[in-house]
């Protein structure tokens, strides 16, 4: 119960939004990213994201930061990016077609490297 309870308080604040005094705002999401390979590709793919100005993958605890212009683009599609790129966004799963595209080394069932 109390596990339930921390995993769904940590899941809030990963999708808490911060707003800064430009208008840009910040999401933090969990991913399923596992090297340095994903970390270049899901921040290559945030970089090409309209209204998406920063990103940045921390992969400790694979949560990505993106500052975004909340006019231009929404926390669920930086999601949607995510999971087209084929990784997991917070509880959302990634597209299977683009999954099967990663390298061997990047899929979720892959270890750690």
């Amino acid at each position: 119960m109390k596990k339930t309870i921390l995993l769904t308080l940590t899941a809030m604040l990963l999708t808490v939004q911060f707003t800064f005094a430009d208008g840009t705002k910040e999401v933090k999401i969990k991913t399923s990213a596992i090297c340095e390979m994903c970390k270049a590709r899901i921040e290559r793919n945030l970089g090409l994201s309209k209204g998406v100005k920063e990103s940045t993958l921390d992969l400790n605890n694979k949560v990505v930061t993106v500052k975004y212009n909340p006019d231009k683009t929404t926390p669920e599609a930086i999601k949607a990016t995510i999971r087209n790129t084929g990784y997991d966004a917070d509880e959302q799963p990634a597209s299977q077609k683009a999954h099967d595209k990663l390298p061997e080394c990047c899929r979720k069932t892959a270890a750690a490297h």
